[in-house]
């Protein structure tokens, strides 16, 4: 076994099977201890001696990493299995716990960071009451700016530089246009503001709103450096004072996202296809660029909204992954199935983890079943994760959102794992107490998938393969409006074949023949994007969305095809016939420059048309005749 683990029974209150638990976590473990937190140093040293320890207790991990240092040794890792498992009234947590412990024991992937530099540059927003008396207060720390209303008078105070004018707009990394921008005038007697400008451009690193009006951003509260605290309450005012003190230097900002703008399906052509990402982002981080999106890591707040909804994955979220997602769902559900049956998940953010400890101090705790798994961002758990976990054993899955968490994102892709799932796997839980958590997680639970699958692949391949787990023979389940899946449906009648479609389709779904007139389309691929049904010059095309779990989704079928046209001079295929003799029978004997000979062109490929004008007695390709050449006979005579 790889490593060791450090089990202690808090005092005897929980119930923790040493060998169960070792085995699961695939770590060695001799003893365990009643309350290691309160044993003397030498006896946490002696725990802690072994290379790569897992310590099953996270809430006295302070404690505990204190003592080690104190005996000599280094602090191992830590896993909370006592307030998500071991306190519970209602069965044997070990399959819980064992799951847990197999979950801590996977390696942690590196999560992408970039240095964010702030020199300090503060404009403090707001009425002079509020506004100057922050800007005292920070004056010696960062380098301040007070914006005062447009009309105020300038103020007597001339420790901090003072302006007036209005914000007309801020983006970015605080670059900010200012209107009506006056400036105070330092000649004469009396201080008083200039004239005013419109246009004025600036910037900051940090900004101190306390206007108590409209907020500059969208989602203000996940942008990093704006501070708007309720300017009629004086401690929120101070903390938010204490805060901006705080933002000079150099700070590690995590990429929440990762672009592949190949995979893109925002635009071709100048036609727009898929906007899910760019309607959701709360923090208005994403925007066009060309063909695909480009997202400002400076302005991305890392919800995740945005990877839970891309139909092509070209967003992904990457703190953490979503296979490293995928990996933890499996193991926590095959490490709970081999010791139990019919596992929920409870998807939870921080938040959520002050509820589950509540409920198990104060209350019943969870019960047996209910699997906590605990994500930085819950919009980034969309129905490729839900479907991922009830596909790996899980029964049911449930979603626990913090005060913060929006909800929009969440309930569109409940809506369509559950359409996925054909039934009401997926819930989210609006439990504000601890004692409404524990009563919803409490919820009969149905039976889970008899056989479960292996989550690998793109969020779409696994979709796919749990899908198929859940519904016994090769169903088509209808989707709700938007879903990512689904087909082309083609009006035979109306398309003429000029394959428009088929040179804008992001992903490969609609394919051309090269050897005769012919629309495939391969269901499986499509991302309903929407780019062939705005393309298309004969509104020939709509979309369904669906999700065929035949095999017959996987290959190319024909949706459209006619006999090609074939030249009349050299046999050659060139187009489609129909069209050919339409536009022939429109254009000859009905247009003074289409007679006989010019409507017999329109059947000829382009070789052929070429040289048949080139060579005709009125082709606009001719010139002048050319002059016969002197010779010297010709001076002779």
């Amino acid at each position: 076994m790889a490593g060791r683990l450090v089990l202690c029974s808090c005092a005897g209150t929980q119930d923790v099977r040493a060998e169960a638990l070792a085995s699961a976590s695939g770590r060695s473990c001799d003893r365990v201890h009643s309350a290691l937190c309160c044993a003397a140093p030498e006896v946490v040293a002696e725990a802690f001696a072994a290379p790569d320890t897992l310590m099953a207790c996270e809430q006295e991990a302070a404690r505990l990493t204190a003592l080690a240092a104190e005996g000599g040794v280094g602090a191992p890792r830590f896993v909370d299995i006592r307030d998500r498992a071991g306190w519970t009234d209602d069965g044997d947590p070990t399959a819980k716990q064992a799951a847990l412990l197999a979950e801590a024991a996977l390696p942690v992937p590196d999560t992408p960071m970039i240095d964010v530099a702030s020199e300090g540059l503060c404009l403090v927003v707001g009425p002079e009451d509020v506004a100057m008396a922050a800007a005292l207060r920070l004056k010696d720390i960062l380098a301040v700016t007070v914006l005062l209303p447009e009309g105020a008078e300038a103020p007597e105070e001339r420790g901090v530089e003072a302006v007036s004018g209005r914000i007309r707009r801020a983006s970015g990394g605080f670059e900010l246009t200012l209107d009506g921008l006056r400036q105070i005038d330092p000649a004469g007697r009396e201080i008083v503001f200039g004239a005013p400008r419109d246009g004025a451009r600036t910037r900051c690193d940090v900004i101190l709103d306390l206007s108590g009006g409209t907020p500059l951003f969208p989602a203000h509260h996940k942008r990093d450096g704006y501070l708007r605290p309720d300017p009629g309450r004086p401690q929120a005012v101070a903390d938010a004072v204490l805060a901006a003190s705080q933002l000079v230097g150099t700070f590690e900002k995590t990429l929440h996202v990762r672009v592949e703008p190949s995979l893109c399906a925002h635009s071709r052509a100048e036609q727009t296809g898929c906007t899910r990402c760019l309607d959701l982002c709360p923090t208005g981080a994403i925007l066009p660029a060309g063909e695909h999106v480009t997202v400002d890591p400076m302005v991305c707040a890392g919800c995740g909204a945005c990877a839970s909804v891309c139909p092509s994955s070209a967003i992904t979220y990457d703190a953490p992954p979503v296979e490293d997602t995928f990996r933890r769902i499996e193991v926590l559900a095959r490490t709970y199935r081999d010791r139990a049956a019919d596992p929920t998940l409870l998807v939870h953010d921080e938040h959520g983890r002050e509820m589950i400890a509540l409920a198990a101090r104060h209350g019943r705790g969870l019960p047996a079943h209910a699997v906590p798994l605990e994500l930085p961002a819950l919009a980034a758990f969309g129905h490729a994760e839900s479907m991922a976990a009830l596909g790996a054993g899980f029964a049911r899955v449930d979603i626990l959102p913090g005060p913060r968490t929006e909800r929009d994102p969440l309930l569109a892709q409940i809506a369509l794992a559950n359409a996925l799932a054909g039934r009401e796997a997926v819930r989210l839980l609006d439990a504000t107490e601890p004692d409404a958590l524990e009563a919803e997680t409490r919820a009969p639970v149905p039976s889970a998938v008899a056989e479960p699958i292996l989550p690998l692949g793109t969020r779409r391949q696994v979709t796919r393969v749990a899908a198929a787990a859940l519904h016994d023979g090769a169903p088509v389940l209808p989707l709700p409006e938007g879903a990512p899946y689904g087909a082309v449906l083609l009006d035979r009648d109306a398309c003429t074949l000029c394959l428009s479609c088929v040179s804008l389709c992001p992903s490969g779904a609609l394919l051309d023949n090269p050897d005769r007139p012919e629309v495939r389309f391969v269901e499986d691929a499509c991302l309903q994007c929407g780019l062939c049904a705005n393309i298309c010059p004969e509104d020939a095309i709509a979309l369904e969305p669906r999700l065929d779990l035949s095999p017959d989704a996987l290959s190319p079928r024909v949706l459209n095809a006619e006999e090609p046209a074939l030249c009349v001079e050299c046999g050659k295929p060139f187009g489609v016939a129909s069209t050919i003799e339409r536009i022939a029978g429109m254009l000859a004997d009905r247009h003074p420059a289409f007679g006989a000979e010019k409507a017999r062109m329109i059947r000829m490929c382009d070789t052929c048309r070429v040289n048949a004008m080139a060579h005709s007695t009125d082709s606009p390709f001719a010139a002048a005749p050319r002059l016969r050449p002197r010779t010297a006979e010709d001076y002779l005579n």
